[in-house]
């Protein structure tokens, strides 16, 4: 008897309101998902998409504490009885499960590794799973998370970036938190060559000055958005 093997599935779902990307991935075999970002307003629109895969959801995962929308997570586990994770920073209590860096999250046979990726806040979480990154904010298709507010840092975004993300195989997919110019996934390899912050053997030193010139307004929902996130969404 042969036996097939079937890689992870995927699908990339978007908010346009915050440019947000949700992802849902799992294993073909048992069924079992993780959902990864889900955004409050679309939670109708994931929870119908899992019912159509036939999906059985088991953890609804965050990159970081959010400051441009609120999750879905707490709703999401209302509906479908999920576990939620956040990275132990986050001093979440609403969240079931406190990662930290070396974690595995399990769905059948398909694994996701928590890597602890800190920079754009000290609460950024990667997640990786066979031959994809999903890099929440800290690092995105020709650019990075700003790092001005939040327990941000460029230095420790950089190392992020270079220590852990870019030491991954060049032909690794990274599938990002945002995106404002119309890309949906980027490699491993395109980035150390083309990100114009980080690209080509950019110093840490550069990289920073970079960051720390930058004059960005806060997103418009920060103040109830990090709060409500802390939460699990589950705020009027």
């Amino acid at each position: 008897m042969v036996t097939t093997l079937v890689k992870r599935q995927i699908r990339q779902l978007i908010d346009n309101r915050s440019s947000t990307y949700t992802y849902l991935v799992w294993d073909p075999n048992s069924r079992e998902a993780a959902i990864i970002d889900p955004v409050r307003e679309q939670v109708e629109r994931d929870l119908k998409l899992i019912h159509e895969l036939d999906l059985i959801l088991k953890y609804s995962l965050e990159t970081h504490i959010h400051a441009d929308h609120l999750t879905g997570s707490g709703l999401i586990r209302e509906s479908l009885d999920c576990s939620i994770g956040v990275h132990t920073n986050a001093a979440s209590e609403c969240s079931d499960l406190k990662l930290v860096d070396g974690d595995n999250i399990s769905m059948g046979e398909v694994k996701l590794e928590v890597i602890h990726t800190p920079g754009h806040t000290n609460t950024d979480i990667s997640y990786l799973c066979d031959g994809v990154v999903f890099s929440g904010d800290i690092l995105l298709i020709r650019g990075s998370g700003r790092t001005d507010f939040q327990s941000g840092d460029p230095g420790q975004s950089y190392d992020s970036i270079t220590n852990r993300l870019f030491t991954l195989p060049s032909e690794t997919l990274i599938y990002p938190g945002h995106d404002y110019n119309g890309f949906t996934c980027s490699t491993v390899g395109e980035e150390k060559q083309f990100n114009p912050r980080l690209g080509n053997g950019a110093q840490r030193d550069d990289y920073i000055r970079l960051m720390q010139s930058m004059k960005l307004t806060k997103p418009d929902r920060m103040d109830s958005a990090v709060p409500g996130n802390q939460a699990c969404g589950l705020v009027e």
